[in-house]
């Protein structure tokens, strides 16, 4: 199939990646290239040279920190995504793919999409939030738009605007989230970015509580959040690594005796808890979104969400869970092929509704 990919733009489609979204265009375009389809990537032009992707948002102030450049105003950066999604839309069809493939989280691509030749699906991979939902909304009924998600329960918070929704989960590359043979175990890990909703300070005053040293890592995007929360935590049984490419990410999750997972909002999948197990390591989490649908009695421990003491209590449990038993879940559950095939066979599907008029 030919097909046409788009993405979100606030961070470019590289490593070290900025969230799941980022690492999920990354591993998706490749792979889909590498199962014989010529797959064209459209993401901010500072995106790894190896995606072969067609700019379309100058990201050359994106600086080392891992975030843009800051903007006189809010409306700049909200109109700039605004002109380059308006931009690519109206120049799709002239490519001639066969299918969409809609990742960007904006609301021009939806609004756009009954406008368009090509056939579009688009996975939600957030809750539902007021532009986009509005877009939903608005669609009139059409052949050439189809929804997917990532989880049953992202799916049900979605159900108001989109009752039929297909749900793929997400998928890992089980070779590169792998055990080691002797993990040091010596340390609680948490992960991700760093931002409120993540809930990466309750992760640190929860291991503090159980007596465990923790490892954060993850890109520090906001400033008042870190210098507020993270850095009045950090201390010799708490240390902020950075954010650290996927090689040493992999590292540090192998050998960690836990990974905490803290969302403070409706996490929709959790892709953090999958690398995790797929490394060997238990999961101490907030029971919240669709954590606990990833995590069984002996893959992981769930705390109510925003209990502190509860979760520590997890996660002195959960470090004493079977390594084996979190791998093999991760290998029944996320396999990247599988997860590959399933896209695979709903992009084909929606490619086939093409109107005979477009064709």
């Amino acid at each position: 199939m030919r097909i046409g990919i788009l993405t979100h733009v606030k961070h470019p489609v590289r490593e070290p990646f900025a969230g799941g979204l980022e690492a999920f265009t990354y591993d998706m375009t490749l792979a889909l290239k590498k199962r014989g389809h010529d797959v064209t990537l459209f993401a901010s032009s500072g995106s790894a040279a190896e995606l072969g992707h067609i700019a379309i948002l100058d990201d050359e102030n994106y600086g080392e920190t891992g975030t843009r450049g800051i903007k006189e105003a809010f409306f700049e950066e909200y109109r700039d995504e605004h002109v380059a999604y308006m931009n690519c839309m109206q120049r799709l069809d002239d490519h001639r793919f066969d299918v969409v493939f809609n990742n960007s989280l904006h609301y021009v691509p939806v609004m756009m999409a009954p406008l368009i030749g090509t056939p579009m699906l688009t996975v939600l991979h957030t809750p539902p939030f007021f532009e986009l939902s509005n877009a939903i909304a608005a669609l009139r009924r059409t052949t050439k738009i189809r929804f997917a998600t990532v989880s049953k329960s992202n799916a049900r918070s979605w159900a108001r605007w989109v009752p039929e929704c297909d749900i793929i989960a997400n998928g890992i590359d089980l070779s590169t989230w792998a055990p080691v043979a002797q993990p040091s175990r010596r340390h609680a890990l948490w992960y991700g970015r760093l931002v409120p909703e993540k809930g990466a300070h309750l992760a640190m005053d929860a291991a503090q509580r159980a007596g465990l040293s923790i490892e954060i890592v993850g890109q520090a995007s906001d400033e008042t959040y870190f210098k507020n929360e993270i850095a009045p935590r950090l201390n010799e049984h708490a240390v902020y690594l950075g954010h650290l490419e996927r090689s040493s990410l992999v590292s540090r999750v192998q050998h960690a005796s836990v990974c905490l997972v803290t969302p403070c909002w409706d996490e929709p999948f959790g892709l953090v808890v999958a690398e995790s197990l797929a490394c060997g390591t238990p999961v101490a989490a907030f029971a919240r979104g669709a954590i606990p649908d990833l995590l069984t009695a002996a893959t992981g421990v769930t705390a109510p969400p925003g209990d502190v003491d509860a979760l520590a209590q997890a996660a002195v449990r959960a470090r004493e869970l079977s390594r084996a038993e979190c791998r093999h879940a991760a290998q029944a559950w996320w396999s990247q092929d599988l997860m590959l095939t399933r896209y695979e066979r709903l992009l084909q599907e929606v490619a086939t509704r093409r109107l005979p008029a477009d064709a």
